[in-house]
């Protein structure tokens, strides 16, 4: 597993971060980052782990959401956004996604 991290917020929820391999294989990135807002971290791991990213675990925090991050995903109304994970400052301008798009990408076929 890569990095990632949590951050509680003042209402006592918090913002968990992971970078995660791309669940799909076909012209997929290589990683991406997802941000899940929820009640505490093991409902936000769980969040992920029944949307079939079974292998989810949050170790440490090495990697906390910035504040970028987590006003876009308190923004977002599902609370569960990702991108690829920013290699440069021109993939940072990448805008978020919500988890359905990264899951309804057709797998590449051999």
């Amino acid at each position: 597993m890569a990095a990632g991290g949590f951050c509680k917020l003042p209402d006592g929820r918090v913002v968990v971060a992971l970078n995660l391999p791309s669940p799909t294989t076909a012209d997929s990135p290589a990683a991406v980052r997802v941000l899940v807002h929820a009640q505490n971290r093991a409902r936000a791991l769980t969040r992920l782990r029944n949307l079939g990213m079974r292998a989810v675990y949050l170790r440490g925090n090495a990697a906390p959401p910035t504040p970028d991050e987590i006003t876009a995903v308190l923004h977002h109304p599902d609370g569960l956004i990702w991108r690829t994970v920013p290699d440069n400052a021109v993939a940072s301008l990448e805008l978020w996604r919500p988890i359905r798009a990264l899951l309804s990408r057709p797998a590449a076929r051999t």
